[in-house]
């Protein structure tokens, strides 16, 4: 789906963009097409495997391992970056059009200082006067809002936080003054508040060096409010384009529409739904209308023959024969859920936690914390990054010791540490990791995986039992007992997070501690696990205490909220009553920096 390229000159014109399987005549993405003027920003966004960030890094003329680019046109200040090639190419990059990846700690050299980095960029790119490259570090950094002091750039990336370090990035991808920047997910795992920061400043950048920007997310919520223009992607394809504001309030595409339906809202609990279906294998894909199978519009024409885009508006594209139903249609999650939040007076807790004080190797992390964890219910714990939260939750769950205070479940008295806990207290508290990738065995499967807290802590009698015990859990978590084969390199991230879920409910546990099991996922995984958690709760009488940095999601799952500042809880509540009508200022703040959708 090609855009029409305006009269004014274009910081970014693509055309007809194609990457091809290495090895087949697969196409991952095809006909992709857009322009951009100096300033403005393109939000592209998808689920995982839509191809978002094999059109951003084509846009760079590169291809990852395994993929090809076999067509197409890329044209930036006049200069097509696809027919570059070997050192011509990569002087361009940086200089011409220049990318911000996903993590910054990875793309950091751990092993060098911040200031050589900065200067290694400008060295590369011909800024070989040292005069010259301290006032531009200087410049950039305070674009940026770090200081450009001796001290601070001669720091190693692991001396400074996430989001100082994806500020670090940011600055590199600007400090050449390209005429375009891609942007790869350059906010996901960061808290809200600190996510808003980097909104607000790669904003200000585009505006202030006049760069287009190339923005790619799974959240419509936090490129709703950044950028001018949205692309949404599925399966490879452009299936709809247009104004930003036009396609949140009038999206004309059935996925489009389904995006917007799974992001949660932090102003109001509404019930939460998912898309329903899973993108299939590349070389199943379907004729006529890539989403077709997943759509609840779908009519036999649209499973045959081209798709044709359809004009909506001015400048506003949708690739669907049936725009004006999908229009016409209120959405899925319009109305209100029945499920409200536990009242305030929520009874004694299941869970109970008394004068906590926590350090890591003496410094004190948390400050006298007193929570009640009533049963049955799902309790949040908010707070930025560095707040304690994971901390708090962390100590529940045995895995940390530098502790002092009391904590009680069900009555009982829980001791710090699990190496100092009985077998049924270790089976009465799981914890589930926040990176799943990280948190199952890369060399184990599936089944070795769930079956191993069934060994070590359960009671099954011989395999026959322990295999049907893993399928049961499976089943659970809604996945096909066929994947206990698998490794977790097999399996898409919510299947993963998925396997760590069904792994916790091995033991029957009373109590789990979710700590952001949610926030590396895109958008309509994170609705599927949402929805499952809470279909758990209610069928396993499951106690929770969800550890999140994101009040849409709290407001969506939770009944009751903790707010952490700095080791200290600052407010507490039923979950409605906490964000309807916030109390402290580090709250009010928190609900402000939190991405919302304006369909009002």
């Amino acid at each position: 789906m090609t855009a029409v390229a305006e009269t004014v000159k274009q910081a970014i014109e693509v055309a007809d963009l194609r990457v091809d399987l290495a090895d087949r005549d697969v196409n991952v993405v095809r006909d992709i097409g857009f322009s951009l003027r100096p300033g403005q920003i393109l939000g592209v966004i998808g689920e995982s495997g839509s191809g978002k960030t094999t059109v951003g890094s084509a846009l760079l003329g590169y291809a990852r391992p395994g993929t090809r680019i076999t067509g197409g046109s890329v044209v930036v200040d006049g200069v097509d970056v696809l027919s570059l090639r070997g050192p011509a190419l990569r002087k361009r990059r940086g200089e011409l059009i220049s990318y911000v990846p996903q993590d910054p700690f990875s793309s950091l050299n751990p092993c060098r200082r911040l200031g050589a980095q900065l200067a290694e960029t400008l060295a590369v790119h011909g800024v070989d006067s040292k005069a010259e490259q301290r006032e531009r570090i200087e410049r950039i950094l305070e674009d940026v809002r770090l200081p450009s002091t001796k001290e601070f750039l001669r720091r190693y990336p692991h001396e400074i936080s996430g989001g100082q370090q994806q500020r670090i990035v940011i600055a590199m991808g600007f400090i050449c003054n390209p005429k375009v920047v891609v942007l790869d997910e350059p906010t996901t795992g960061l808290d809200v508040t600190t996510q808003a920061h980097v909104l607000r400043m790669v904003r200000e950048l585009c505006e202030r060096h006049r760069t287009a920007g190339i923005y790619v997310s799974h959240d419509l919520a936090v490129v709703g409010g950044l950028a001018d223009r949205i692309g949404v992607m599925y399966y490879g394809r452009l299936v709809e384009a247009g104004p930003a504001d036009a396609i949140v309030r009038a999206a004309g595409h059935p996925y489009s529409r389904g995006l917007i339906q799974v992001i949660p809202d932090p102003h109001r609990r509404r019930v939460l739904s998912s898309v329903r279906g899973r993108v299939a294998p590349l070389d199943e894909r379907p004729d006529g209308c890539v989403f077709a199978a997943r759509c609840d519009l779908a009519e036999p024409e649209c499973r045959t023959g081209e798709i044709q885009p359809v004009a909506l508006e001015s400048g506003h594209v949708a690739m669907c024969r049936r725009t004006e139903v999908v229009r016409s249609s209120p959405p899925a999650n319009a109305a209100l859920a029945a499920r409200v939040s536990a009242p305030a007076e929520a009874g004694q807790g299941f869970l109970s936690v008394r004068e906590l004080t926590a350090s890591y190797s003496g410094y004190q992390v948390l400050k006298d914390i007193g929570l009640d964890v009533p049963r049955g219910l799902v309790t949040a714990l908010v707070g930025e990054s560095g707040s304690g939260k994971t901390t708090l939750g962390r100590c529940i769950a045995g895995l940390h010791e530098e502790a002092t205070g009391a904590m009680t479940v069900g009555g009982s008295p829980l001791r710090f540490g699990a190496r100092n806990r009985s077998r049924e207290e270790r089976r009465t508290v799981q914890y589930i990791f926040q990176n799943a990738s990280e948190a199952l065995n890369p060399r184990r499967s599936v089944r070795d995986s769930i079956a191993e807290p069934l060994i070590t802590l359960g009671s099954v009698a011989g395999s026959a039992e322990l295999d049907e015990r893993v399928d049961a859990l499976l089943d659970d978590v809604a996945l096909n007992p066929r994947l206990a084969t698998r490794r977790p390199s097999e399996l898409s991230g919510g299947e993963r997070q998925r396997v760590t879920i069904a792994r916790a409910l091995a033991t029957d546990p009373s109590l789990l501690v979710c700590d952001e099991i949610t926030s590396a996922l895109d958008v309509s995984v994170q609705a599927s696990i949402l929805l499952l958690i809470e279909r758990l709760c209610a069928e396993k009488n499951l106690t929770l205490l969800f550890v999140t940095h994101n009040l849409a999601v709290v407001r969506a799952i939770a009944d009751r909220v903790a707010v952490l500042d700095t080791g200290v809880i600052v407010e507490e509540g039923a979950v409605d009553q906490v964000l309807d009508s916030p109390q402290h200022a580090y709250t009010q703040a928190l609900l402000k920096d939190t991405p919302a959708l304006d369909l009002d």
